[in-house]
């Protein structure tokens, strides 16, 4: 029989009884060494981003700031709530300004993007899709660094509200007319 394990004194997260709300959430120190997104009462964290990941994050943030029309601003990991109580926070996105502290209204957002790693993917692919759908986010920008040259997919809210592949990088350039024309190489 395996010996216990000595039990830390110290936790990431306190003890919680039910589900999580934004309040909760907003409550908790601040940690510069994870994400905490919010979706149904059940909080997401994660790792921030590797190296690769963070460059790739800095290029499109770069790349869609100096494209924007000036009514938009492009950002990184934004708070984003939405009406329903949940939390995400993008990867990068473009924003119509507001007078916003903590948090930003989903319903100001044009854009979320969100480049891939193994601990976020699924969550990426499926979870976020699904709710940044629901929120009526216009276009979600997928990058997937797997890959030697990253692929990059931008999707667009259709009138169903079900994201739509309107644009798919070719050799590492993704070149996208809507919401605002821009070229990204990889």
């Amino acid at each position: 029989m395996a010996a216990p394990a000595e039990a830390k004194t110290e936790f990431l997260l306190p003890n919680h009884k039910g589900p999580w709300t934004l309040e909760d959430v907003l409550a908790l120190p601040e940690d510069n060494s994870q994400r905490i997104e919010l979706v149904d009462g059940m909080l997401y964290v994660s790792p921030l981003g590797s190296y690769r990941h963070q460059l790739l994050v800095g290029k499109m943030f770069a790349a869609l700031d100096s494209a924007c029309p000036p009514e938009f601003a492009a950002t990184v990991e934004l708070n984003v709530e939405l009406t329903t109580g949940r939390l995400l926070i993008p990867d990068f996105t473009v924003i119509e300004p507001c007078d916003a502290d903590i948090t930003f209204p989903v319903s100001n957002v044009l854009l979320a993007g969100e480049v891939l790693s193994k601990s976020t993917r699924l969550k990426d692919l499926v979870v976020k899709r699904q709710v940044y759908a629901e929120a009526g986010v216009s276009y979600y920008l997928i990058i997937d660094p797997v890959k030697d040259v990253p692929e990059a997919t931008l999707l667009e809210l259709g009138d169903e509200g079900q994201y739509i592949e309107i644009a798919r990088s070719e050799n590492g350039v993704l070149t996208i007319k809507r919401p605002f024309p821009v070229t990204i190489t990889f």
